[in-house]
C-alpha cells in the first residue's frame, strides 16, 4: 500500500492546493472536513502524517474549528498551516491573540534557525519570500517548539519541534506565490513523515481497474461521452477494465465544436472499437433554445434536454446497470465541505444529474479521486491521443454560454468558424498548451464597418484567452500585438457577419473565466 498523508480542512479558499503540491511529490493525500475527522478515521485512514489547513475562523474566538485533541498523541507528524497552526499551538497550551499587525499577500520571513522543514532549501539566516494571509497570529508557542523563522507581522512564522515532528507555518507554502513553498511541503512529507513518493499514475489505473471490475461484476456500464477530456478518460478506464459491458452515448447538441462530433467517433470507435451510439440532436436543442437569452435558463434548458435524449437512447441500447460520470475530486471536495455546503453545479455532459434516480441506475465514479491536471496524465496512461487529453477545458453548455442574448443556429455557425480559426492560428504560433483556455465570444453588438467601398453592419467577436494553474484564479494571456492582428485579419475576411474583433483582457477576479 502507498504512503498516505491526510489534509484536514478547516475552510481554507486553497485547502485544494495543498493537495495538489503533496500528490505531484508522489504522495496520496485525501482532504476530509475537520467535523468528520476523529482519531478512529484517521488510523483507519492509514495517515502516515497529517496537515492541517488554513481556515477564516479565529482561534480567539469559542466554539471554532479544531481537530481532535488526540490527534497530537498519536505519534504522527503534523504540520499545521496559518489557522492549522495556530489551533496547534493553542491546543498543545501556548496562546494567540489577534494582531494589530496584519499580513496580506506577500511578506517576507527571516530564517533564524535550522529545522527538518527547511532542510536543503533554506538557510539559518536567509531572507525568503511567501504569501501570508492572517489576521491573529502566534505569541506564545506551546512547550517544546522553538521559532524558525519570524515576519514583520509573526514573531513565531514558522515553528518547530523535531522530537514529536510538529511543525507550524503562518504563511501558506502550497500557493505559486511562496517560491519554495512546494519543497517545504515535499520535506514534510518525504523527509519528516519518510514518505517514499512511489504514487504513480500507472499504479492508480491498475488499482481503479480491479475496483470498477469488482463494483460492475458482470453488469453493463452506459457512460455519457461529450468529446472533453474527464468523459472521454471515463470511457477509455472503462473499457479497459469491463470491455463490450461498456456502451457509450454522444449527443451532439448543434453546440459543439467544429466536427467534434466525427473526431469522438473516431476515437472511441474506431480506435478503440468501444460500442458508440451517435445522436444528432441539435434541430431539438436549438428549438427549445429558441428566444432565450437568460444565461440560467439556458444551462437549465441544455441540461433537461439532455437528459430526455440521454436516457431515450439509453434505452434503446439495451438498458444498464450503472451510469459512469466523471467527477472529479474537487466536485468531491465541495460536496462534503466543512460548512456543510452543496456540491458543485454538475456539468451538464459530463455529470448527467438525476438520470441515476430515473433509471435506477448506480454510479460508476472512477475519476473521484483525480484533480484536472492528474484526469489528463491518467488519460496519456491509458493511451488517448495527446491532442484529445490536452484539449483546452470546454462548458458543459457548449457554444450556447459564448452568445450572449437569444440563440440562433446561424449566431451558432458564425462562432464556430471563429472559434475554429482562432485555435488553429494559436496551434500554429505554438501557443496552445502555453494557455489554459482560449475561445470567441460572439457579442450581442452590431457596428459600423467598410469592406470594399460598401457599408456593413455586422457581429462583433470577443476573443479570451486566459492562464491559470486550477481555474480558480486566472490571468489574461499577452499575445503580442502582431498575433492578435493576425486572428483579427484572419476572423473578418474569412467570417461573415463579422466586421470588428476585441480581446478581452480581464482577469479572475474580478471577472470569470466564460462570460456567462
Amino acid at each position: 500500500m502507498t504512503d498516505r498523508v491526510l489534509i484536514i480542512d478547516f475552510g481554507s479558499q486553497v485547502t485544494q492546493l495543498i493537495a495538489r503540491r503533496v500528490r505531484e511529490s508522489g504522495v496520496y493525500c485525501e482532504i476530509h472536513p475537520f467535523n468528520q475527522v476523529t482519531t478512529g478515521s484517521i488510523a483507519d485512514f492509514g495517515a502516515k502524517a497529517v496537515i492541517l489547513s488554513g481556515g477564516p475562523a479565529s482561534v480567539t474566538h469559542a466554539d471554532t474549528p479544531r481537530p481532535p485533541d488526540g490527534l497530537f498523541d498519536m505519534g504522527l507528524p503534523v504540520l499545521g498551516i496559518c489557522y492549522g497552526q495556530m489551533t496547534m499551538v493553542e491546543q498543545l497550551g501556548g496562546q494567540v491573540e489577534s494582531a494589530d499587525h496584519r499580513e496580506f499577500g506577500r511578506a517576507y520571513v527571516d530564517v533564524i534557525d535550522d529545522c527538518e522543514l527547511f532542510h536543503g532549501v533554506w538557510e539559518k539566516g536567509a531572507r525568503e519570500q511567501v504569501w501570508m494571509s492572517h489576521g491573529d497570529r502566534v505569541i506564545r508557542p506551546s512547550n517544546g517548539f522553538r521559532a524558525v523563522a519570524v515576519s514583520q507581522g509573526a514573531p513565531f512564522a514558522a515553528i518547530a519541534d523535531d522530537e514529536r515532528r510538529h511543525y507550524g507555518l503562518m504563511f501558506h507554502p502550497e500557493v505559486v506565490h511562496t517560491p519554495h513553498g512546494a519543497q517545504l511541503l515535499k520535506n514534510f512529507t518525504h523527509r519528516v513523515a519518510g514518505c517514499t513518493g512511489d504514487w504513480t499514475m500507472a499504479g492508480f489505473k491498475e488499482v481503479e481497474i480491479a475496483k470498477v471490475r469488482q463494483q460492475v461484476g458482470d453488469g453493463r456500464v452506459i457512460c455519457g461521452l461529450s468529446g472533453g477530456v474527464d468523459s472521454s478518460v471515463v470511457a477509455a478506464l472503462l473499457h479497459e477494465a469491463i470491455g463490450d459491458q461498456l456502451t457509450c452515448v454522444f449527443v451532439d447538441t448543434g453546440l459543439m465544436r467544429a466536427d467534434e462530433g466525427d473526431q469522438v467517433a473516431e476515437v472511441f470507435r474506431g480506435h478503440y472499437n468501444i460500442p458508440l451510439v451517435h445522436r444528432d440532436a441539435s434541430d431539438l436543442f436549438l428549438s427549445k433554445l429558441e428566444g432565450v437569452s437568460d444565461p440560467e435558463r439556458k444551462r437549465k434548458i441544455i441540461g433537461a434536454t439532455f437528459i430526455d435524449v440521454f436516457e431515450e437512447e439509453a434505452k434503446k441500447a439495451g438498458g444498464a446497470d450503472f451510469l459512469a460520470q466523471g467527477t472529479l475530486y474537487p466536485d468531491v471536495i465541495e460536496s462534503v465541505s466543512f460548512t456543510g455546503g452543496p456540491s458543485v453545479t454538475i456539468k451538464s455532459h459530463h455529470n448527467v444529474g438525476g438520470l441515476p434516480e430515473r433509471m435506477n441506475m448506480k454510479l460508476v465514479e472512477p475519476l473521484r479521486e483525480l484533480f484536472k491536471d492528474e484526469v489528463r496524465v491518467l488519460g496519456l496512461e491509458l493511451g488517448l491521443p495527446a491532442r484529445m487529453v490536452g484539449r483546452h477545458p470546454f462548458p458543459g453548455p457548449g457554444l450556447a454560454i459564448r452568445i450572449p442574448g437569444a440563440i440562433t443556429a446561424e449566431k451558432v455557425a458564425i462562432l464556430r468558424q471563429v472559434d475554429t480559426l482562432y485555435l488553429e492560428e494559436i496551434r500554429a504560433a505554438g501557443l496552445y498548451d502555453a494557455i489554459w483556455q482560449a475561445f470567441a465570444v460572439l457579442l450581442p453588438v452590431q457596428t459600423v464597418g467598410v469592406m470594399g467601398d460598401a457599408r456593413t453592419y455586422d457581429h462583433v467577436c470577443a476573443l479570451r484567452a486566459v492562464t491559470s494553474t486550477d481555474g480558480m484564479t486566472a490571468d489574461y494571456y499577452h499575445f503580442d500585438h502582431h498575433f492578435l492582428s493576425r486572428v483579427s485579419g484572419r476572423i473578418i475576411n474569412e467570417v461573415k457577419g463579422i466586421n470588428r474583433v476585441v480581446y478581452d483582457i480581464t482577469s479572475k477576479p474580478p471577472g470569470t473565466i466564460e462570460w456567462e
